[in-house]
């Protein structure tokens, strides 16, 4: 994983006693940029993530944000972080939000330290989290020949065979990753594939990769670390023991609003509803990013959702008085 020390790259110094303008909770794309276009519209503001970063960090190659061809997940960040290090926004790191409240149009925010942060207005970016496949064996694995990141463990498979799960985008750049360390790759997607066309073709280039299709895999097994799966043929209704010496899920993301389920309205897919202001239901409550119930999951479109929030809480806060 990659760690970027906040003493030297950001100005840590977060005031748990100010009421904040705009308060923003989480580190991705759209939580940076939401702070640089607060603090440029003369609010005061603060960031609160666990991982600054977010699931940027576990993104390889990025060849699609403008101006900055050719880079990868941990180089934009550090462009990132050091672009809010101009602006010594402060930040607390490695802190979970518990809960959100309001009350007298002022927001409280409760730490998992036992801190509570007060805010006229609260931008919710805390990203998503990898889906797991729900199967025996999953929790047990995990770590232990299981894992949600190709890039961040794929060199501790080093000319070892490894399935990755799934057919979308993720699944395929993971197996495209892990074709460059381990021996043979093998994906199984439990119907077709759903990836881009370009994906898919660098991937049938690659003779270290292969795939299943209409395959399910039922079961994990090892003993310390995994060393087979059952999968099941959909096809003919047969299952069979399948060696492998790791297994790479990545089947999707689940948003990350456990934390705020009761308190904003959520769609199905337990994402926070916006409108086109990013605006949730709760007057001077905005969300973006990958928790948003908008489609196209992109970090140049959650980075533009982080400053649409933040010129309409400045116009919101205006609208008041404040």
């Amino acid at each position: 994983m990659f760690n970027f020390n906040l003493d030297t790259q950001l100005h840590n110094t977060f005031n748990t006693q100010l009421i904040y303008d705009f308060l923003v909770i989480g580190g991705g794309p759209s939580g940076l940029n939401a702070s640089i276009y607060a603090h440029r519209l003369g609010m005061t503001t603060g960031i609160i993530t666990y991982d600054i970063g977010g699931q940027l960090l576990n993104t390889n190659d990025v060849d699609n944000y403008l101006g900055l061809p050719n880079d990868t997940g941990s180089g934009l960040t550090e462009k990132f972080i050091s672009h809010v290090k101009q602006f010594e926004i402060p930040v607390l790191d490695k802190i979970y939000v518990d809960k959100i409240t309001k009350d007298n149009n002022l927001f409280q925010i409760y730490l998992n330290n036992g801190d509570i942060i007060q805010s006229k207005t609260v931008l919710l970016s805390t990203g998503s989290t990898p889906k797991k496949l729900g199967i025996p064996g999953e929790d047990i694995f995990d770590a232990k020949g299981i894992s949600y990141c190709a890039i961040c463990d794929a060199p501790f498979y080093k000319d070892k065979h490894v399935v990755v799960a799934g057919g979308g985008n993720s699944a395929i750049e993971s197996a495209l990753d892990l074709a460059k360390w381990a021996k043979k790759v093998t994906v199984i997607q439990r119907s077709k594939f759903r990836a881009d066309k370009i994906l898919l073709e660098n991937m049938y280039k690659n003779d270290k990769i292969d795939y299943m299709l209409e395959t399910q895999i039922l079961e994990v097994h090892g003993r310390n670390q995994v060393d087979s799966l059952t999968i099941l043929d959909k096809k003919t209704n047969q299952t069979s023991n399948f060696k492998a010496d790791g297994l790479f899920v990545a089947i999707g993301m689940k948003p990350n609003t456990k934390f705020i389920k009761d308190f904003v309205t959520l769609n199905d897919y337990h994402e926070v509803i916006v409108n086109s202001k990013q605006e949730t239901n709760i007057p001077g409550l905005y969300a973006a990013g990958d928790m948003v119930d908008q489609p196209h999951k992109q970090i140049i479109i959650a980075a533009a959702e982080g400053a649409k929030a933040a010129i309409h809480a400045n116009q919101y806060l205006k609208f008041k008085g404040e």
